[in-house]
């Protein structure tokens, strides 16, 4: 189970991060990863299958039973992860696909290569 903590660590490992504001996480000036509670429309909207607990919006993701959206995202490259349902390996994953979608590619490329 992943924690809020774990969120921090890893994007603060990426290169030029920072959070910009509680729960809130850039890569420069663009959004890699942020707290994104359900509103009422997003209740509304999936009903039943609303899931309880922390969520952190992302801007990459594919795995139904973790990761979701709602109607607000569609269109949208971002997912909805379910914190407490996802392990910290594959945390650390997302975060870095979704810093690698947002890094400017100089960056991205200096990154995978690791210099």
């Amino acid at each position: 189970m992943a924690t809020w903590d774990d969120v921090g660590r890893i994007v603060g490992e990426l290169p030029e991060t920072a959070e910009a504001s509680p729960r809130n996480w850039r890569v420069r000036k663009k959004l890699i990863a942020w707290e994104r509670p359900l509103r009422k429309a997003d209740y509304a909207a999936l009903g039943a299958d609303a899931p309880d607990g922390d969520i952190l919006g992302a801007r990459v993701a594919d795995e139904p039973g973790v990761y979701f959206t709602t109607p607000h995202f569609d269109g949208y490259p971002a997912v909805l992860v379910r914190l407490a349902e996802i392990g910290v390996p594959e945390l650390e994953e997302l975060i870095t696909e979704a810093w690698l979608a947002q890094a400017p590619k100089t960056l991205s490329r200096k990154f995978l290569n690791g210099s």
